[in-house]
């Protein structure tokens, strides 16, 4: 039970001292769930959600545009359901879900409201004024895979219906995707827009059923990590990357760890190296172990084993052991896991982790380890497990260690994590319950929250620690190195080559004690290489083997012509086994054959179409020609690769062109929706009950 009200507080100096503004909102409960809604960037505006009584009218939100000294009280017409959503673009544009799920938008920053659209399920900022979101047509947002998708270029002016038999939609860099129910209803299949919902094609990916699900891992404007789930409750899929276009794929990762209960997945973008993600598999014998890439997905390798720690007690073999990172998995199994791992984009090659050494992970209690060069060698840092941060550009690294008793020391490092110093900032332990510093890790303050038990109630407090007045030098020319990144071959003419050029970084040496200071910037000195076999994926059709470098064809496709439909033209896959890594800028050298051949064929797919495709006799006799062929002379090679075309009917991969829908201007649903709320997760894993598209 909760008494009084909730008590807000503000801190202009990093939480050195807090002033109580609980007057400022009137005594009101803020809710616990998304009470607050912080704008983008460093726009100033804070919108707080009160808690009021189900039987108002409407909600009540408090909103502040200088960085909460001031708030204004404003009366909601409806009942939020979900967090406020700022448009990315413009801090003023406001969107809501109401708890009977209409969609309302806000142009004022949250002064006027406006109900655009009933029967909402979930909705997204598109560049600009765009919104994207799901509707149903007759039922509930339970009803996956009947849902309509629609967008509006004008804050709901006008409308128009994208797509039909939705189950979920997601947008990633610069793709649209929609998760789409074929037309038995058994199976789902991808979509691809890159025009915004205009026209789709059917990516390159197998079909799943009930029991499985798409999960896109990692998305930006070159290209798309994919998971796809295995059928049946294996806890694992495939990894495929995406060309440029988003739509033709690539087997990159076998035995993806990926768990079908709570959804649980390691995988995680380095974000201090380019090219640089890490992910767990599980493998035949069900032990997990880690993985590493430093070229896009391009090839996967386990990490290697740390010079300063030994193998622990259940590695089989003491010699070839490596090193396994704990993550979010591990997590979800309880393990003695404080964090996941964590890098920043300013702290060029440092990532920290909690990990063992072995065969496989540990469920001993884990150490802390962290890497300079992103990944390529790793050291032992810290014994047992900790809290950490990075502060200052990777210049200042700050741990608490985690345990059940109080504590009143701080560790930190000025030299990447090889030496620690202690400071104890408090006479009187505290239980420690959180580690807190500003984004982006250009910071020199960390706050310490925790409680002091104290009869008959606990006594929060919070201490901050400024490190400007131990590094109080500012870094000078000679404290830095320069520092080629992803070298792992001193001398070569391309070493350090990955996605086609080099890059030189300026980067703090270790002996140095200063700081790099908020106007610090990391920059690059890009060289670019010559093409190598390195600067390809294994080509649509083909693979790469464990521990080997070239691409060879997939046995279940071997001697098959590759034909698929992109953009409503059937096209001939003519390929050595590669093509090159999106956003690979490698020029000259090596250039494997490749040709996309346009056979002069439409083809079409009605699975977004709202009404069923009508009656042509080019695109229907093609298909059903193409049909007759292929019962008649390759039954068995499609019953073998039913899996990898467009639910397993053709040998041809179709993918579809989406038809231009009429404009459907101001309808709206009549019936009320079930509240449907979908819990969120970090990064693209936010999504519905099934295809995780965020």
């Amino acid at each position: 039970m909760t008494f009084g009200q909730s008590k807000l507080y503000r801190s202009e100096d990093y939480g050195k001292n807090f002033k109580d503004i609980t007057n400022l909102i009137n005594n009101t409960f803020i809710r616990t769930e998304f009470g607050m809604a912080i704008g983008p960037e460093n726009s100033g505006k804070v919108i707080l959600t009160g808690d009021v009584s189900g039987g108002s009218r409407g909600g009540r939100i408090f909103r502040s545009s200088d960085f909460a000294k001031n708030f204004v009280q404003t009366d909601l017409p409806f009942h939020p359901l979900t967090q406020m959503i700022y448009n990315p673009q413009n801090a003023n544009y406001l969107l809501a879900l109401s708890s009977e799920n209409g969609l309302w938008v806000s142009k004022d920053f949250g002064g006027k409201w406006e109900e655009i659209h009933k029967a909402v399920c979930l909705a997204k900022w598109g560049s600009e004024s765009t919104i994207f979101f799901t509707t149903y047509v007759n039922g509930s947002c339970t009803d996956l895979g009947v849902l309509e998708l629609r967008r509006t270029f004008d804050l709901g002016k006008s409308f128009k219906t994208i797509g039909a038999k939705i189950y979920s939609f997601g947008l990633g860099g610069r793709f649209l995707f929609a998760s789409v129910m074929t037309e038995k209803g058994t199976t789902r299949r991808i979509h691809v827009s890159l025009d915004q919902g205009e026209t789709w094609s059917m990516a390159q990916l197998p079909s799943v059923g009930q029991e499985q699900f798409y999960s896109i891992l990692a998305a930006n404007d070159d290209m798309v990590f994919m998971h796809v789930d295995e059928p049946g409750d294996t806890g694992y899929g495939t990894i495929y990357t995406s060309d440029d276009r988003g739509i033709v794929y690539s087997k990159s990762l076998d035995r993806h760890l990926y768990t079908t209960t709570g959804g649980d997945t390691d995988f995680t973008n380095v974000t201090s190296l380019r090219g640089v993600y890490m992910t767990s598999v599980l493998s035949e014998d069900n032990s997990i172990q880690s993985v590493i890439t430093f070229d896009q997905g391009g090839k996967w390798r386990l990490l290697r084993k740390p010079e300063n720690s030994k193998c622990d007690s259940t590695a089989k073999n003491k010699e070839e052991c490596s090193l396994h990172i704990h993550a979010s998995y591990s997590i979800s199994q309880k393990l003695n896991v404080p964090m996941v791992p964590l890098s920043e984009p300013n702290a060029v090659g440092i990532v920290i982790a909690h990990g063992s050494v072995g065969d496989a992970i540990s469920v001993m209690i884990p150490d802390v380890y962290i890497t300079d060069d992103g990944g390529y060698s790793w050291v032992r840092m810290l014994e047992g497990p900790h809290y950490y941060t990075i502060l200052d550009s990777g210049g200042l690294i700050v741990a608490v260690e985690h345990g059940s008793q109080p504590i009143n020391v701080i560790k930190f490092s000025t030299d990447e994590g090889q030496c620690w110093n202690l400071y104890t900032f408090s006479k009187e332990p505290i239980y420690f319950t959180g580690l807190a510093s500003e984004p982006g890790a250009r910071s020199m303050n960390v706050s310490i929250w925790g409680f002091r038990k104290s009869f008959p109630s606990q006594k929060w407090v919070s201490y901050t620690i400024d490190f400007k007045e131990l590094l109080s030098r500012n870094c000078e020319e000679k404290d830095y190195t320069i520092w080629l990144a992803h070298s792992t071959d001193p001398g070569a003419q391309n070493d350090g080559c990955i996605l086609g050029y080099k890059e030189q970084y300026r980067r703090l040496r270790k002996s140095s004690v200063c700081q790099n200071g908020r106007d610090y910037r990391l920059t690059g000195q890009p060289a670019v290489c010559t093409c190598t076999l390195e600067d390809f994926l294994c080509d649509f059709g083909y693979f790469r083997p464990e521990n080997e470098s070239k691409c060879v064809e997939q046995p279940e496709l071997k001697g098959h012509d590759l034909e698929f439909c992109l953009y409503g033209r059937e096209e001939h896959l003519t390929t050595n086994g590669y093509r090159k890594i999106p956003g690979d800028k490698c020029q000259g050298g090596m250039s494997p054959d490749r040709e996309e051949k346009d056979l002069k064929r439409k083809c079409r797919s009605n699975f977004l179409s709202p009404d069923k495709q009508k009656a042509s006799s080019n695109p229907a006799a093609i298909i059903l020609a193409v049909v007759g062929l292929m019962l008649i002379t390759t039954v068995a090679g499609v019953l073998v690769i039913k899996k990898y075309v467009c639910g397993g009917r053709f040998l041809v991969h179709r993918y579809s062109v989406l038809q231009q829908h009429a404009e459907a201007n101001g309808v709206e649903g009549v019936d009320t929706l079930d509240s449907v709320s979908h819990a969120s997760k970090s990064g693209y894993h936010d999504d519905s009950d099934e295809d995780l598209l965020e």
